[in-house]
């Protein structure tokens, strides 16, 4: 992930909607929309290191005041998004826990999309990071609500042909990344119109809070140097009732809702105790919705707590069916 050759940025200099390079000789022309749309700072973001020499997976990382260190995205591009001059709905997929940015890239987010009109965001969200501004932190500023929402999102409307309104955005996730994205959609109602959760937690207060404690425990080991996401020993309750999708069941009226979970993970511990309960939970959130009349796609797939790219596959037709057109 090195930064570009500097001649990319310095040796480029745009005429008349074209580009020219310089010491090419008069009348040169060189073709190349990838200069014309390379992404600047902005939106509290300062951008550190880039990397836009893939035609279509574009690499930044950032300083920004949210973060004590410097996180980093990737941004998918359309297969003809240097060509078509067109504007595009967007996905932001959000990373599971103790994974990076570069999770689905290893995937085969690009396969699973190619020749697919749809620009996908992947951005850190640190290894325990729950898609959370932390209750308190021991090493700086972890504030990845704000930064993704805050920062982000505007960034990339700004630096890309996006469609900058709820009916262009959606966002999906794995593992905490699912919950990321139900938490986002519920709390931030006009962002976006398709809400997708892959072995995703649905009901954090279920079993006497169990995720809101993992949530607390592992951000304190991983990321947050014993501070936590939600306050402990006593619980911010306010903030767990924001964030709670079986709280806020009227802010997925009207929005696409996909739901993945296993039914029989392994006998590892990890696996079992996440899976089981991302199984109960997406069951009782689905009841919930149920009895809102509220309608949704959920799969019950035979594994445990994992990426099913056969879902992956079948929910991006989804997203793009339910979007804005190109």
């Amino acid at each position: 992930m090195s930064a570009p050759r500097p001649s990319r940025r310095t040796i480029l200099k745009a005429a008349g909607g074209l580009t020219v390079a310089a010491g090419l000789g008069a009348g040169t022309i060189l073709a190349t929309s990838l200069a014309a749309n390379a992404a600047g700072d902005g939106f509290g973001l300062h951008i550190t290191e880039r990397n836009e020499d893939d035609p279509r997976m574009w690499y930044y990382r950032f300083q920004t005041d949210q973060i004590g260190w410097a996180p980093a995205v990737n941004v998918l591009l359309p297969s003809d998004y240097h060509t078509s001059g067109r504007t595009y709905p967007v996905l932001y997929l959000l990373h599971g826990g103790n994974q990076d940015f570069i999770a689905f890239d290893n995937l085969g987010v690009r396969d699973w999309t190619a020749d697919k009109p749809l620009i996908v965001v992947m951005p850190d969200g640190g290894k325990a990071g729950w898609y959370s501004n932390p209750v308190s932190t021991n090493v700086g500023p972890r504030n990845w609500e704000s930064f993704h929402l805050n920062q982000l999102v505007p960034w990339v409307d700004a630096n890309f042909r996006t469609y900058a309104e709820f009916a262009g955005r959606a966002v999906s996730g794995f593992s905490m990344g699912g919950f990321g994205a139900l938490k986002y959609t519920a709390k931030y109602y006009g962002h976006f119109a398709s809400v997708s959760a892959h072995s995703g937690p649905a009901s954090v207060r279920r079993d006497n809070g169990l995720v809101v404690h993992w949530a607390n425990v592992s951000s304190a080991a991983v990321d947050l140097a014993g501070g936590t996401i939600y306050g402990a020993p006593a619980w911010d309750e306010a903030r767990v009732t924001a964030d709670n999708p079986m709280e806020n069941l009227e802010r997925y009226r009207g929005k696409r809702i996909f739901l993945v979970a296993g039914t029989s993970p392994s006998p590892d511990p990890f696996d079992y105790a996440n899976e089981t309960q991302v199984l109960a939970g997406q069951r009782e959130f689905r009841a919930a919705l149920d009895n809102a009349n509220i309608p949704y796609t959920a799969h019950e797939d035979e594994g445990g707590h994992m990426v099913r790219p056969n879902r992956m596959l079948e929910d991006l037709e989804g997203i793009i069916a339910h979007l804005k057109k190109a």
